[in-house]
Order: structure tokens, then C-alpha cells, then sequence
């Protein structure tokens, strides 16, 4: 074989990564550029509360501390460190009256190792996966990179993005491998009702489908309250995914988790994931000691931080809907807001990635581009963070009204 052939030949990626994006930080990628200038950008992109004033409980960092001193620097059982899952368990019973077995958990790395590790269990090639459009990224991109397909089901803006259940009936088919719900959603913020889960349930059970149910934000509430899909699931299995990273203020620490609730529907699924997780080794084993700590030690900064951000959250709501050319639905539950682009309509951008770089340029303001959430509905829409304090977002939604001003008197 020739070897420049033979050399082009093995420098090729694989094609299923030819169509690999993550809009929340390939946005990233230009904002640096500006800050090798020297430039410094306002970030409202990326939902990591580290990056601005919170910061994990100090009796998490000393259980970490605690943890490295005395040997756990070792492999963790594949499943996860057991006084960790029990603690897992103890949570599940005492916040959301359901009971689990210790085999019913799996530590894993984050939630996306779950999802990662799900989707290889669930999904074969052609196979479909009901999604929330828009939904976080990973939901998207996971399925596809396997040859399956995930759907898209509507979530309607003007009912704070509550899932249009009808929308979803009408694109379950025999190829559908679950539904997928999370809750509180990111990026829009939406927190389901009582009412809302129990239908999306009753919706399952008519096709005996299972729920993956996504809960990382479900103490991060500000409006009403977040109940556990599994709390109302009765008869309808329910593969729960949560962890540390958002509640407890660790997101770098890539602690997360998934439960198996049914009664005996995913056994095989079940057995698979398993199989999965003791081939990947095991998660971080220090951070998981610390696991124990955050889940059985105080939990008084879940309130703390809850007063912080339902200030930050009411002043991006009320800043948002007077800027000229965006509104806004009302964030419930996580720490992002999802506004539509008003002005899209004036032509002024060719899509919402435009606006975004347009922004990022003239403002230096970073967010994320809504169709990088979903191209169908969350285009014309872009995806912010209230974490920063008020002064910083004031700075920054100062400088976007000036922007938005400017553009729509260009325009018109």
C-alpha cells in the first residue's frame, strides 16, 4: 500500500463522530479567543455554580480530605462504595418514599456516564428515544453516536414548557425504547406538577414503555416542589438518574447515579447495566466517600442557596422581558433561563448561533444558542445562567439591551 494512502486512510475519524457537538462549550471556543486578547467576557453559559460565588460545604471538602488519609485512593466497587449507596437509599425513603435495594444503585461518573452507559444497554441501531425539545445536549448526541434515534416531543413555551402529551402519544412507535423526562429541566428551567408526571406516567404504562428520568436539579426549586417520577410510578418502571454535581456544588467531582425501580421489567436491562459498570472500572472513590458526607451531613446549604439564586432568578426574568426583541417564560426549578429571540423575526441574524457570536463579538456577553438544545424548538431561542450575583448580570443584560437597541434601529 502506499504510505501518504495508507497514512490519509488511518488519520480519518469514525463517521458517527463527524456530527459529535456540545453546544454549551464549543461556544466557549470564541470567548477565548477574546480572552487571549485580553478581553474579558461576561459569562452566563455554562451551568457550573463553582465558576461564580457558591461553593461546596466545607464538611464535604474535609470529608474528602478525610477520605484521601485514610486509604481510599484505591478502586471503588464497580457498583459504587456501598455506605454510599446505602446513603443513596436512605435519601430515596426519607425524600421521595421509595424503597431500593443496594442492587437496585449504581455510583457512576456523573450523569452522563449513565446516560452513556444506558444508552448502550437500551438502544439498538434504528431504535428511537422520546426526548423533551429542547433538552440538554447529551440527550441528543448519545443516541445518534449508536445508530439510533432520539425524537423530539414538543414542550410548549407559552405553559412554562410543560410537555404537550398529545405531541408525545403521536410519535411513540414500535421503534420507541423509552421516554425520556427531566426534571427540573435544563435549559428551560421547568418544573412538572404532580398532575403532569402522573399523565406522563399513565402515558408509559398505556405502551409499556419505561421512563428515564433525569432529577441532578431536584432540590434546586423555587416555585412549587419537585416530586420523583418513581414516587407515582406504581406499576411503571422508572430508571432514575441524579448525583451530586448541581445540589451539593461539585459538578467537577463526577459523582452521579442511577436507580432501578420496576418489578422485574428491566431485569435484563438491569443485569446489562451492571455488566457495563463493572467493565468501566468504577467511579471517583475519594469523591464518593465525600458522597456519604454531603448526603448525611447538614443539608442547610440547599436553602442558603435556593434564597441566593430565586433573587438572581427574579431579577433575569424581569431584566430579560424589557429588553426590546426578547420575552422570557418564568424559570421554576435549576439555574437557567431559556428567552426567545424576539427580533429573529427582523432578519437581523441567520439563525440563533449568529446572534449568539454577533452578541459574544459586540458585548462580550456569552451565552448559548437555543438550537444547540434542539434545531426544531429551541431554535430562535438562546439558553442563560442566573448564577452570576445581580451586579454582574446587570452589567451584562445592560450591555445586551444596548445591543439589542442598536440592532432593531439598524434594522428597521
Amino acid at each position: 500500500m502506499d504510505m501518504a494512502a495508507r497514512g490519509d486512510h488511518m488519520s480519518n475519524a469514525s463517521t458517527r463522530s463527524q456530527g459529535v457537538s456540545y453546544a454549551i462549550r464549543d461556544v466557549v471556543l470564541p470567548a477565548r479567543a477574546l480572552e487571549k486578547q485580553g478581553i474579558k467576557v461576561l459569562h452566563l453559559n455554562i451551568g457550573d455554580p463553582i465558576k461564580y460565588d457558591f461553593d461546596c460545604p466545607t464538611h464535604m471538602k474535609d470529608a474528602l480530605y478525610q477520605a484521601t488519609k485514610e486509604g481510599y485512593n484505591g478502586y471503588s466497587p464497580s457498583e459504587g462504595d456501598i455506605e454510599l449507596r446505602q446513603a443513596i437509599i436512605a435519601r430515596e425513603k426519607k425524600r421521595n418514599r421509595v424503597g431500593y435495594a443496594l442492587d437496585d444503585v449504581c455510583v457512576t461518573t456523573g450523569v452522563t456516564e449513565s446516560l452513556q452507559m444506558l444508552a448502550n444497554v437500551l438502544l439498538n441501531p434504528g431504535d428511537e428515544l422520546l426526548i423533551p425539545g429542547p433538552t440538554y445536549p447529551q440527550y441528543n448526541l448519545l443516541p445518534r453516536l449508536l445508530d439510533a434515534c432520539p425524537i423530539t416531543y414538543h414542550t410548549i413555551e407559552a405553559e412554562s414548557w410543560q410537555p404537550d402529551l398529545d405531541d408525545i402519544r403521536q410519535k411513540i412507535s414500535p421503534k420507541t425504547k423509552g421516554l425520556v423526562l427531566i426534571n427540573p429541566n435544563n435549559p428551560t428551567g421547568a418544573l412538572y406538577s404532580r398532575s403532569v408526571i402522573q399523565h406522563f406516567i399513565d402515558l408509559a404504562g398505556e405502551y409499556n414503555l419505561p421512563i428515564i428520568s433525569d432529577e441532578i436539579y431536584d432540590d434546586i426549586v423555587f416555585d412549587g416542589e419537585q416530586v420523583a417520577t418513581a414516587t407515582l410510578a406504581k406499576d411503571v418502571p422508572i430508571i432514575t438518574f441524579n448525583g451530586l454535581s448541581k445540589v451539593y456544588l461539585v459538578p467537577g467531582w463526577r459523582v452521579g447515579h442511577t436507580l432501578f425501580y420496576h418489578h422485574g421489567e428491566l431485569d435484563e436491562v438491569q443485569d446489562a447495566f451492571f455488566r457495563i459498570a463493572r467493565s468501566r472500572l468504577c467511579a471517583n472513590s475519594v469523591c464518593q466517600r465525600a458522597g456519604i458526607a454531603a448526603l448525611t451531613g447538614p443539608q442547610d446549604h440547599i436553602k442558603k442557596m435556593n434564597t441566593t439564586l430565586r433573587k438572581r432568578r427574579d431579577f433575569s426574568y424581569k431584566r430579560l422581558n424589557e429588553i426590546p426583541g426578547i420575552s422570557t417564560a418564568k424559570p421554576d426549578g435549576a439555574f437557567y433561563i431559556f428567552p426567545k429571540i424576539e427580533a429573529m423575526d427582523q432578519g437581523l441574524w441567520k439563525d440563533d448561533k449568529a446572534f449568539v457570536l454577533d452578541l459574544l463579538q459586540e458585548t462580550h456577553v456569552l451565552v448559548v444558542h437555543g438550537s444547540g438544545f434542539c434545531p426544531t424548538y429551541g431554535k430562535h431561542h438562546f439558553r442563560a445562567v442566573f448564577l452570576p450575583p445581580i451586579d454582574v448580570q446587570e452589567k451584562a443584560y445592560d450591555a445586551f439591551e444596548s445591543f439589542m437597541k442598536r440592532k432593531q434601529q439598524k434594522g428597521g
